[in-house]
């Protein structure tokens, strides 16, 4: 399942250069990766009030061209991996119309309980939730993260 967030680059994301900073890229990850978990069916929101959390291990973008204030943009995001104790997603950024993304990017969390922040496998903590994610995987051949 890929969901695709509608973004238009607000004035505060730029730099002095007019060019989005590279930051606001791992922001717009995590509202396409809200927006994914509401499309589940799992809010993340409710995940966290059954006591379990997810960090982020490890992220990367690749920056491929830029984007500017007011630019129309689309932020693809899809699952890659799920198991038991980690998960992975990826996405790509395009300007509204075009073909080729500008960006591209991963992130790795894990599955946490909330209060001690130890590492809980979410097939046995909260299953429903697992076989949902599992069930909106899209596996891809392993390769070089961007």
């Amino acid at each position: 399942m890929t969901v695709t967030l509608p973004v238009k680059v607000r004035y505060a994301e730029t730099d002095r250069m007019g060019i989005v900073h590279h930051k606001n890229y791992l922001v717009w990850y995590e509202e396409a990766r809200t927006l994914f978990s509401d499309q589940v069916g799992i809010p993340y929101s409710e995940i966290e009030k059954m006591g379990v959390m997810s960090p982020l291990l490890e992220c990367g973008c690749r920056y491929l061209s830029s984007c500017t204030y007011e630019d129309q943009l689309l932020v693809e995001c899809r699952l890659v991996k799920c198991t038991p104790v980690q998960f992975e997603y990826r996405y790509r950024v395009f300007k509204k119309g075009e073909e080729k993304p500008l960006n591209t990017g991963f992130t790795r969390h894990a599955w946490v309980d909330a209060k001690t922040f130890r590492p809980v496998r979410l097939d046995r903590r909260l299953p429903q939730v697992y076989e949902k994610l599992l069930a909106s995987c899209e596996p891809e051949e392993e390769r070089k993260k961007p």
